[in-house]
């Protein structure tokens, strides 16, 4: 019985991977192995890896032989009997060393082909993580966007309810001041008319209409109130355009993407709702010397300069002379008028053949050909590591400012929520300072994407650096 729970706990232990799997389809690890399997770019680098492979068995075999056969229409008299026929094998054979050179030179070539197709793939499993991270940035830009867009309506509304309450508020306090200067006028009227009945004279007295005019105040902050507004509405439109802008991005980024993985290119790609940063798995001052030492780029231009040397002795070699060995068949028929022994014996006659290199200038030509070619592959060597060296300080520079962000917009994000707190203690004590609430609540998103962008532009950083280094999840 115990033995029979062994295999069970195994299915079970596999099934739950296999479910975990099935449950996280789209994640990066996933997508970096459909484009390992799937991606043009890779294929054609691996077939010509292979197809260079092939080369070395045909420069490791020897020439074909030669096989000359002739016929006599009329057959030919010789002293011991008619020949026939005259068939000759012939074999020829290198310097000793030249086939030897010419496979290690093919070899060498077909691991400088394989160096070449790990740089493409690690070229496109960089594209690809960095073209997942900006797509997450821009979807997270979309989303924090919409919600910059719902205050900014709220703010619209609330501000249109305040400059309706100013307006009406205004009208009311001009109404009440026009009735109080007809009383006034009315009071002092008839106070006059008073004066003028006890003096008994006869002059009447008219006092001025009064002008109704609106108060300064009243004005001023209406048109105040109006221009928020329309600032308001002003910000209201570019978020609008903002967020139309980040969909066709997001619609490139995707076919893009999905370029990567030779598949449609509207097809969906999964985004956690959180990105986490990664972690560098050495530290910052052992990453040049790794990379100078794994980068496929450097390894491919090694294997190049080790194989002009081959070829080099190769064509040393091939200058001096080839030997051929072989064979000469006489086929002989018996001559009636001959009296000798031979006579009708068939004749076997061993050959050898020596090739004569006397054109030189051929010769010294491929030489310095190949030296010319491992010195330009020397200069290339060094051209790289230059430039692998500059990219390395920028891959530590966006390290290095981006996990200065991610602290900096972090300790930000948590003052502007202890500022929201207070905000939000005051506005339900008083009910006072609502915009300033919205506002810094519109703050609050803002360092929400920027630490969406840090980190994202880490974990970018921290890609390079292992593209940099040959170092990848998928071998």
């Amino acid at each position: 019985m115990r033995y029979r729970k062994i295999p069970i706990l195994l299915i079970t232990l596999f099934s739950g991977v296999i479910g975990y799997g099935q449950e996280q389809p789209d994640s990066l690890f996933n997508y970096l192995e459909i484009a390992a399997r799937n991606n043009p770019s890779v294929q054609q680098k691996f077939t010509e890896y292979q197809a260079a492979l092939q080369k070395v068995p045909q420069v490791g075999s020897l020439p074909d032989p030669e096989l000359n056969v002739g016929v006599f229409l009329s057959p030919m008299e010789l002293v011991a009997g008619n020949q026939l026929a005259d068939i000759r094998l012939m074999q020829m054979f290198p310097w000793f060393g030249v086939i030897k050179n010419a496979k290690d030179e093919m070899s060498l070539m077909a691991k400088a082909k394989y160096e070449s197709f790990r740089d493409v793939k690690l070229q496109v499993f960089f594209d690809l993580q960095q073209t997942w991270y900006e797509l997450y940035k821009v979807r997270q830009a979309y989303r924090i966007s919409e919600k910059n867009l719902e205050i900014l309506h709220t703010i619209e509304r609330l501000s249109l309810v305040r400059f309706k309450a100013g307006s009406s508020g205004g009208s009311s306090n001009s109404s009440s001041g026009g009735t109080m200067s007809s009383g006034a006028s009315q009071a002092a009227s008839s106070g006059s008319s008073g004066m003028n009945t006890m003096g008994n004279t006869s002059s009447v007295s008219t006092s001025p209409t009064p002008i109704q005019t609106p108060s300064p105040m009243t004005s001023s902050s209406g048109s105040s109130g109006l221009a928020d507004l329309y600032r308001i509405q002003i910000e209201i439109g570019e978020l609008e355009n903002n967020i139309a802008l980040l969909n066709n991005q997001q619609n490139s980024i995707i076919a893009k993407f999905n370029s990567f993985l030779n598949r449609p290119m509207q097809s969906a790609v999964s985004l956690p709702d959180t990105l986490i940063s990664n972690a560098l798995n050495i530290p910052l001052l052992a990453v040049s010397d790794s990379m100078l030492a794994n980068n496929p780029m450097l390894a491919m231009l090694n294997y190049e300069k080790q194989s002009f040397e081959a070829r080099k002795q190769m064509v040393t070699r091939m200058g001096y002379p080839m030997v051929g060995l072989g064979v000469n068949y006489s086929l002989i028929n018996k001559s009636p008028m001959s009296t000798a022994e031979m006579n009708g014996n068939d004749m076997v006659m061993p050959m050898v053949t020596v090739t004569l290199p006397i054109y030189r200038k051929k010769y010294k030509a491929m030489q310095v050909e190949a030296d010319l070619m491992k010195t330009a592959t020397v200069q290339g060597i060094q051209s790289t590591a230059n430039s692998l060296q500059s990219q390395y300080y920028e891959a530590i520079q966006n390290y290095q400012d981006a996990e200065r962000r991610i602290t900096l917009y972090a300790r930000q994000d948590q003052l502007a929520n202890q500022s929201l707190n207070i905000l939000m203690k005051s506005f339900s004590s008083s009910g006072a300072g609502l915009t300033d609430l919205l506002r810094i609540m519109q703050q609050t998103l803002d360092y929400e994407l920027k630490q969406v962008d840090a980190v994202a532009d880490f974990n970018t950083a921290i890609a390079k650096l292992n593209r940099l280094m040959a170092q990848s999840q998928i071998q």
